[in-house]
């Protein structure tokens, strides 16, 4: 079981970019990167193409550590860290640890 997921609400709670908020686009699980919209924004140059006409360069996000995020709880809003746990009909899902609500 992931401990993030693709539309989860995540805070940046380490380096340069701490404090700041934002949706999960996407996880690399390989890498143990992910992505954070609004987050870690870096310029990538693009050369002259019939796309882009006039070359120039572009805002995008750029990938940070999975362990500088943490998922924020939907009851207090705060970060918390998430654990799994097993219902009774045998089904795994994800608890906040701050609230123990769901995610």
């Amino acid at each position: 079981m992931s401990r993030l997921k693709s539309d989860d609400l995540v805070e940046v709670v380490s380096g340069a970019q701490k404090g700041k908020r934002g949706k999960v686009l996407r996880v690399d699980r390989r890498r143990g990167r992910i992505t954070v919209q609004g987050v870690n924004m870096v310029y990538k140059h693009l050369r002259k193409s019939q796309k882009h006409p006039q070359g120039g360069r572009i805002q995008l996000e750029a990938a940070i550590h999975i362990s500088n995020v943490m998922l924020v709880d939907p009851k207090s809003g705060k970060p918390t860290r998430v654990r799994a746990m097993v219902d009774g009909d045998g089904k795994k899902t994800r608890v906040s640890v701050r609230s123990g609500n769901s995610v």
